[in-house]
This record gives C-alpha cells, structure tokens and sequence, in this order.
C-alpha cells in the first residue's frame, strides 16, 4: 500500500507542475499534446430540434431521446448529468460538483445553478499546512482532507424541479443511468485511454482497485465490461427516495465512514445540511451580444467578462483569427483578468468582491490603455496599484432544445477520477475540490493558479473556481451554449470560443476545434497547443512572450444556434466526444 501511493505521487509529482498538469488521456500521447485537424475538415452537426453536446457519447444520446420524449433542455441536461456520472468516471459525478446556467425561453429569464462542493464545517484557514507552516500539496490533492461535501445530487435534483417540464419524474430521469450501472457498458474512448495510468493513483484503495479492475487485478482496458453494482443501489435509494437519500440515511452514513476512515473529516451534519443555491448569473456584453455566466464562487463569468470588456476595444475582426496581432491582446487581457482573480475573488458569502467594478467597461478601458501593442507585460505590470473594493479539470455539456431553452453546465471531480477514492458500498467516487482553495496566501493549487486570502479555507466555505458555463444571447435568444473543463485553462478557452465565433464568424466546430493558447498571470509564460504557425510563434517571442508546451486539457463542447437551426461542435481533443441531434 505504502508503495502504491508513492508511486502514485511521484506520478503526480511530474503531471502536476503549475500549469503543466494535463487531466487529459495521460496515457495516450496524441492526447495529451493535441494537434488541431487540417482546416475544413471538421464540420458541426446539424439538428432539426434540439441537441445535446458531450464528452460522452451515450449520455449524450440519452440527454438528446429525452428531447425526443417531449422533455425540455434542463430534463435532459439533468439525465446527461446522472448518465455520465456512471459512463464517464472520470469527471461526470455524484461525488462532486459544478454550476448550471440556463436560459428559459418562455419566461425570457437567466437562471444560475450553484452546487459547488463546500468546504466541512471542521475545516480550518491552515488545514493544508505541514508542520512547517508551508503548504502542503499532499494533503489537499491526495488526501481525504482535501474531500469537499459534493453538491451534484442536489444541484441536478434542485434544476429537475425548479426549470424541468414537468413531464419527467426524477425516477424516470435517472432510469437509464441505473440500468448501464447494473448492466453495464463496454470500456472505450476516452475512459478506456485514461483509466489504465489512472488506476495508479486508485489502487490506493482496494474497493476502487475492484470495481475498475478486470479479475487478474489489472485496470480495464478498451472493450472489457464496467459494472457498477454498489453504484447502482445509491442511484437506486436516490431514485425511490429522492435526493435527500444521498444526504441522510445509509447512503450518507456510508460515505462518511468511507471519508473519515480515508483521514478525511467530512460528517453527517455536513451532509446533512448541504444545499445547492438559485442564483442570478453575472452578465455583461460583448458587441451587441449579451453574455451570461457563472457568478461567485466561480471566478470563470467575471474574469470572462473582464477579459471579453478589453478585447471589446480592439479591431479584432481587422486581425487575422490566429494572428500574433489578434493573440497578443487575447494574451494581455487573459493576464490582467487572471491577476485580479488571484487577488480579489473568493465564496460571495466569505467576501466583499468588487464585482461590479471587474466587469464595468470603463474599468476594461483603464486595463486596455495599458496593454503596449508591441511587447508583452511583464507579470507584476499587470496588477493594479491599489487592490479594489466594492462598497465597505471536469466535463461540460451544452444542451438546447426546439423551444429555445438553454443548459450550459459544467462539473467537476477536480482531478481525473477525483481523489480515486470510491465510497464502499456506495460506488460514489469523491472529489478533491479542496484543493481550489488557497492553501496560503501566495500558494498555487494544482492547476498554478495563485490565490491569497479570499480564497483561504474556510468551514461551509465553497472554493473559488474557474468553471465558465455560459450563454450568448442576441435579442434575447440563445446563439452560443459553450463551457469547457480544464481547470485554470477554462476561461481562456471560453474567450477563445466565443471571439471565434463573434469576431470571426466561425463554424462552431471549427472554432472548438482551432489551436488555443493561455495565460493566468502566474506563472509569466503562454501555455500553447500545437498547430499555430511558427512564424506567428516566433512574433509572439519576439514581443517578449515565453512559449510553453504544452497546453494542457480542456474540451469546448458547444451549440451554436444558426438561422438554420442548432449546429453541435464536440471537442475533438475527446475520443468519444459527441453532438447528438434530437
């Protein structure tokens, strides 16, 4: 055992380096270093109705025959959700968490769905420090401490009652995803390129070492059968109990075991008193297009907003998509968006956040103004002098149906798999989404994102985040339904998304599909992907950029809604990947 989790950590140990961690296919090396088809050969899918987009293809189809049964965007969304909890280990989830935003067509209203993982009511500011009184990594990425209480049970159930249309129960909803965890499904694409190296890290504990394993006690591989039977049982209780039975009771009682036997301290109360919570999203423009997204705790709509306000200044359908003109102002509005996010962003209940300020286009004035277009600023240029104030990695699917109403939600166990601890009797496997939080101020977490004290640990506190669901609306109707995993890289490739589809009047799929880049402040260099021509790499290093492969894991999934009808455009950097028509 002792051996198995030092191997596992020094596996992590070369994964997770700042903003070189990949929570993509690690296995499997076309993955991890992504190449962007050749221009023109990708193409979006069409649909005559609605449309699910996901990372999975068979919760993809289930969402999209849940249209087909007369069911709306947030029923399908809700059994997408439910379905890739069983069908893609590892980020779909009942032991995590995320943010929902959905446009509801008939009442012309923007809805926010926040059930973030929060924090146990034991936690403490300096719960991930060592005997040192430094950071400890180990404690929050690798440790049951680092286990928030997960909300996604309670934030799809909340969606399914509130926006639903009322012609699916919620056991109807999460039939199909009980029955492939009782029958079973053949392993492949992206689980079956991930799981083997993963398993590493899972072998830690030998009930998730059993449910992923063939019977010789090797992982599963591409074409072997995974069945989940104690999973099963707890969508089963959640079934005939409704969502309560995932927070009290046996199923509840069984985790907490579980979590405090693994050193973590997550109790019954803290279970017991989760709630998801109904929010107004934050909402801004961009070119006469509304945009709206996640709010606090999730730092992704206000630093997207922020970063959207500056490029607004810019002809940037004057440069070519792809440029070093038109990337060097996306790299210099990334870095002053991601530098305020450090600074000042944190849990809206814990902190007095200048929202308002972040997102004002006069305030992006004051940070375009700054921006030299011929030489990079170097990182502590980027901070403004004085800190404002206001008054005193993940799987997202898109989703819309004929009617015009809209899901973007993203969900997240953290790391690949989570920590890989499974429940036992559960089959739930949990997140390490503590770790989002600051350890210190001044620390990074996994991801290299830097935080201080806003974002300290705190009990009931749910971790700042970059998940970026968003909606583009034009007049009031929904043009783009995008978000991405990925961790710190979320927002960028959001931006990247939606400029390309605005500014350049792209394919949705070949916008999805286009080479993206990334910078978050600290570290001061450009994470980039392959496929960007070397002349135009060598333009950005001469500006004064730093280059560095590679990118790292992220996956578009995205609608874009056409005079003709939706157009799906799945991220290609996912085998299995899938925009499913109604």
């Amino acid at each position: 055992m002792a051996r198995a989790a030092m191997i596992s950590r020094r596996l992590f140990a070369a994964l997770l380096v700042a903003t070189a961690v990949s929570t993509t296919a690690f296995g499997q090396q076309q993955r991890r270093f992504y190449v962007p088809p050749v221009a023109g050969s990708v193409r979006s899918v069409a649909a005559e109705g609605g449309m699910v987009v996901a990372q999975e293809n068979l919760a993809a189809r289930i969402g999209a025959d849940i249209l087909r049964q007369g069911g709306n965007a947030v029923d399908a969304a809700v059994a997408t959700g439910f379905t890739m909890a069983v069908t893609y280990p590892r980020a779909g989830n009942i032991g995590g968490g995320g943010f929902m935003v959905i446009h509801l067509a008939e009442r012309n209203e923007d809805v926010a769905i926040d059930y973030r993982e929060t924090a146990p009511q034991t936690a403490t500011s300096d719960m991930f420090l060592g005997a040192d009184g430094k950071p400890d990594p180990d404690k929050s990425r690798n440790s049951a401490l680092g286990i928030g209480v997960p909300g996604t049970v309670a934030g799809l159930a909340l969606a399914l009652e509130k926006y639903g249309s009322g012609k699916f129960t919620l056991a109807q909803i999460l039939k199909p995803a009980i029955d492939l965890a009782r029958d079973g499904f053949v392993v492949t694409d992206d689980t079956a390129d991930t799981l083997p190296d993963m398993y590493r890290r899972m072998s830690r504990w030998p009930n998730s070492a059993t449910i992923f394993s063939r019977a010789d006690g090797t992982p599963l591989h591409e074409g072997d059968l995974l069945i989940q039977s104690d999973l099963t049982a707890t969508l089963t209780a959640i079934c005939e109990q409704g969502p309560r039975a995932f927070y009290e009771g046996a199923v509840a009682e069984q985790l907490v075991k579980a979590i405090r036997g693994a050193g973590g301290i997550i109790s019954l109360d803290d279970l017991k008193s989760y709630r998801a919570v109904i929010r107004a999203p934050v909402r801004g423009t961009y070119r006469g297009y509304d945009i709206v997204s996640m709010p606090l705790p999730s730092s992704g709509g206000i630093v997207l907003l922020e970063i959207l306000n500056i490029l607004e200044g810019f002809p940037m359908s004057d440069m070519t998509q792809g440029s070093a003109a038109s990337l060097h102002v996306m790299i210099e509005a990334m870095k002053r968006g991601y530098a305020d996010r450090a600074r000042l962003l944190g849990d809206l209940a814990f902190v007095d956040a200048p929202t308002q300020i972040l997102i004002a286009k006069d305030y992006a004035a004051k940070q375009r103004a700054s921006i030299d277009l011929t030489r990079a600023t170097p990182w502590a240029g980027s901070l403004d002098a004085r800190p404002l104030r206001e008054g005193s990695n993940t799987t997202h699917y898109s989703v819309i149906d004929a009617k015009g109403n809209a899901v973007s939600n993203t969900y997240t166990l953290n790391f690949p798999y989570g920590l890989g601890l499974v429940a036992e009797g559960t089959g739930v496997l949990l997140n390490n989404e503590l770790d989002d939080f600051t350890a210190a101020p001044g620390a990074s977490n996994a991801f290299g994102l830097v935080g201080f004290e806003a974002n300290l640990p705190g009990p009931g506190k749910r971790p700042l985040s970059s998940m970026s669901p968003t909606i583009v609306l034009k007049d009031g109707k929904p043009v783009l339904v995008t978000g991405s995993p990925g961790g710190s890289r979320i927002i960028s490739a959001v931006t990247q998304v939606i400029v390309d589809v605005i500014d350049y009047r792209m394919d949705v799929a070949a916008a999805v599909a286009a080479p993206r880049l990334h910078h978050q402040w600290l570290p001061d260099e450009v994470r980039v992907e392959r496929g960007f021509p070397d002349d135009v790499l060598a333009e950005l290093r001469a500006k004064g950029h730093r280059l560095v492969e590679p990118l790292g894991y992220s996956s578009a999934n995205s609608i874009l809604v056409t005079p003709d009808g939706p157009r799906g455009g799945a991220d290609p950097r996912t085998r299995g990947s899938e925009a499913a028509a109604q």
